[in-house]
């Protein structure tokens, strides 16, 4: 080239071509959308992200600042393919373009489900969806809190299946159910009804459901967050998940106690049936009835099989009476055989020994014989009071089960002329004379009329007893 070629070119300094490099790029590419898969991912303390867009052939470097990096509803995340918003520039202390991001998108659907799989894997691997944590929920719940928009359809079905179940008490947490402040105002309201003391101004909930109306898997995001997931799996109060339609699944699903397929059904797992429960306690109480009817004819057939067995009054008495009749003669005849036989030895040892001897023997004989004669008597009224005790309890014993206690109840005794009891009304005559013996005295009565018969039916007849003279 010429010198004066050379003279004519202008003149930069490395910091004059590297800011004239930013604008001309800058003003190139001030808003572009760029798609590829993260790599070299690093979250820098200071809050800003770095990493690079890579595609089967190039790298782009991207940087995202710390205000930006907290609104993003999409985190980064090595190897997720995702389609990246901002604006291209330059960095001039190392001659490197690179995009300033604003917003980050997953790259389609399929993107989206491999971010969605990779996070149930971890939080799987963590425990958070064992079946060993999963609460029964409440038979009948007092209160119950409802995690859902005020505004949505989703209150008002909830509202209305409880209130044609079984009315309970509603707490509503206020929330925004998609969005960037979705997934926070969710977590924080599980963790909020969770915090309430029992026993406060506030109840605390029994139960709590957190619903959604149906939508896209994008609107439904924010309850797949971990902030979600895990707020559900910390819960103290049994949880039932009702997000999206029977279709629609999100992780909160599987951290929850129980699953309801829509809002209504959540309302309808929360309360059982009130007429239904009537119905049942009614039924309880027919059949504690029967039951107790029943037990209380097994008893009073059981009884009368038991008096029909029973021996007589007379006859149960029979033997005791007799004993104390022998016992009565055994006595007398031993007593007088006592008497004897110490008469005979006084009379042997009176003809053995003097006069002064026997009269010393006979004294002391005399008062062997006084004693004997005494601790006898005192044996004899023993025995007579014991038996005379036990005769007393046997007489009582027979009064109670004798004819006569039931006379006392207004009960009577019939009897024919030849003194036989008439025990039936077919037995009784017409004109037949009777005794009717009654607890104070006897009656005498005439038979009227033939015996009315009895009536087959199991009821009580309208018609009364009859009249039997």
């Amino acid at each position: 080239m010429s010198e004066a070629a050379r003279a004519n070119l202008p003149e930069f300094s490395v910091s004059e071509i590297s800011a004239a490099l930013k604008r001309t790029v800058e003003d190139a590419f001030a808003f572009v959308r760029v798609r590829g898969e993260i790599s070299g991912l690093k979250f820098h303390s200071s809050g800003h992200v770095y990493f690079d867009l890579k595609d089967d052939k190039s790298v782009l470097n991207a940087v995202i600042w710390r205000g930006t990096a907290q609104r993003l509803k999409v985190k980064p995340q090595a190897g997720l393919e995702v389609v990246c918003t901002g604006r291209l520039t330059t960095y001039a202390g190392s001659s490197r373009y690179q995009i300033v991001v604003e917003q980050v998108e997953l790259a389609g659907l399929g993107a989206l489900m491999a971010m969605l799989e990779e996070r149930k894997k971890k939080l799987t691997a963590e425990g958070l969806f064992d079946a060993a944590h999963k609460k029964k929920l409440p038979f009948l719940p007092e209160v119950i809190g409802v995690i859902t928009s005020p505004t949505g359809a989703v209150i008002r079905d909830i509202m209305h299946r409880l209130n044609a179940r079984f009315p309970r008490r509603v707490l509503l947490w206020p929330v925004a159910v998609q969005g960037e402040r979705a997934a926070g105002e969710v977590a924080a309201a599980i963790r909020g009804f969770n915090a309430i003391a029992p026993g406060g101004p506030v109840p605390r909930p029994d139960l709590l459901i957190v619903a959604r109306g149906g939508g896209s898997i994008e609107d439904l995001m924010a309850f797949n967050e971990e902030s979600v997931v895990r707020a559900a799996f910390e819960s103290t109060i049994p949880l039932i998940s009702a997000v999206g339609h029977e279709t629609d699944t999100t992780l909160i699903d599987f951290a929850a106690d129980v699953r309801a397929p829509t809002p209504t059904a959540a309302a309808e797992l929360a309360v059982p049936v009130r007429s239904e429960l009537l119905n049942q306690t009614l039924d309880f109480e027919r059949r504690v009835q029967r039951s107790f009817v029943k037990a209380m004819e097994d008893r009073r057939r059981h009884l009368a099989q038991l008096a029909r067995i029973l021996p007589r009054a007379d006859s149960l008495f029979a033997q005791p009476r007799q004993r104390l009749d022998y016992a009565g003669e055994r006595l007398a005849t031993a007593l007088r055989r006592n008497l004897q036989l110490h008469e005979r030895r006084l009379t042997r040892a009176g003809s053995a020994l003097r006069p002064a001897e026997l009269r010393r023997h006979l004294k002391q004989e005399g008062n062997v014989l006084a004693t004997l004669g005494q601790r006898l008597l005192r044996g004899q009224r023993t025995r007579l009071q014991d038996l005379h005790k036990r005769l007393d309890a046997l007489s009582r014993i027979l009064e109670t089960t004798s004819y006569r206690s039931a006379l006392d109840r207004g009960y009577a005794v019939i009897r024919a002329e030849d003194g036989s009891i008439r025990r039936s009304a077919a037995a009784v005559a017409s004109g037949e004379h009777l005794t009717l013996t009654f607890a104070d005295g006897n009656v005498g009565a005439t038979a009227d009329g033939a015996a009315t018969p009895k009536p087959k039916s199991k009821g009580k007849s309208s018609a009364g007893q009859g009249n039997l003279f």
